[in-house]
């Protein structure tokens, strides 16, 4: 059954509630339910539709959603149009690194503790500028790494900052949902590791940097983790842990997430860049990333 859910902080939620609903009528009329629920200062609200609306094209629900987007986002509230909720069945969540998971991006940041920012950043120019693809960038950028001590990334890791929500929801989806917790990241494995030892994480992926004598060399050993990798280790993690497709979640922040994204039976963007909300239908701008949460089919 397909719902609107509308979410954010509880006293926003409350404090408009008649005007989220006479929102809801204009862009999404014939409601057949409404249930709320709230999780620490997070409330979300469902906005349950009949199944007729599973028959509209994705630039019909686009067209009613985005401008209930806008009008919601003033209240700093999210919204996002779900074909379903998850259930009690097993599910994996599939997280994108930087600037998804964490608020850095690991190769500007080890760049600017190494004052190599500039020359990291012109490159991430040309990239964004359409000049290069992700994996050519990547090449281009990490050879300014080059003659870095690997305790680089030990000094780095501990200054850099999840994004709000980030840890209780690792933790919640482990110890209260039974959920299977995976980072796919076009980053490097350093980071990963330490974080995944913070967080228990059940499977990571990210790009491996070349040494020699305990130095980057500049290059990269393996292949490379980019938006087919990603799309491709989705896959494999939901067939490997047998999870029903409609009970994978994935979550990125940029172009790079939206193969990832597409995959999975809900794909949402993490104060998304323009690149990617241009080609997705959910993200959250305004609340922490506990509300995922929030996609698990509340309790009566």
């Amino acid at each position: 059954m397909p719902v609107i859910l509308v979410f954010g902080n509880i006293e926003n939620l409350q404090s408009h509630r008649e005007d989220i609903l006479d929102e809801l009528l204009q862009f999404f009329p014939g409601n057949i339910s409404l249930m709320e629920t709230r999780r620490g200062d997070l409330a979300g609200m469902y906005w349950h539709l009949p199944k007729d609306y599973l028959d509209l094209s994705i630039d019909e629900i686009r067209s009613r959603l985005i401008p209930l987007r806008n009008h919601l986002s003033g209240w700093k509230l999210d919204v996002l149009y779900l074909t379903h909720l998850l259930d009690e069945q097993p599910s994996l969540f599939v997280f994108d690194m930087d600037s998804t998971i964490i608020k850095e991006e690991v190769i500007d940041e080890l760049a600017r503790k190494n004052g190599l920012y500039e020359e990291v950043a012109r490159v991430t120019k040309e990239a964004m500028e359409g000049g290069l693809g992700f994996e050519e960038a990547l090449r281009k950028r990490v050879v300014h790494l080059q003659g870095l001590p690997e305790s680089s990334f030990s000094d780095l890791y501990k200054e850099l900052h999840p994004n709000e929500g980030v840890p209780v929801l690792l933790k919640d989806l482990r110890n209260e949902f039974s959920a299977k917790r995976a980072i796919l990241s076009g980053g490097f494995t350093p980071i990963l590791e330490m974080f995944s030892k913070d967080h228990e994480l059940d499977y990571f992926e990210a790009n491996v940097l070349e040494l020699r004598d305990g130095k980057l060399t500049g290059g990269l050993d393996g292949r490379i983790v980019g938006k087919e990798r990603k799309q491709e280790a989705l896959t494999e993690l939901r067939e490997k842990w047998k999870i029903d497709p409609t009970q994978v979640v994935a979550v990125g922040d940029g172009a790079n997430d939206y193969l990832m994204l597409s995959e999975a039976g809900i794909g949402i963007g993490f104060h998304a860049k323009d690149g990617l909300k241009d080609q997705i239908l959910n993200w959250v701008d305004h609340t922490p990333m506990d509300a995922l949460l929030l996609l698990f089919t509340p309790s009566l």
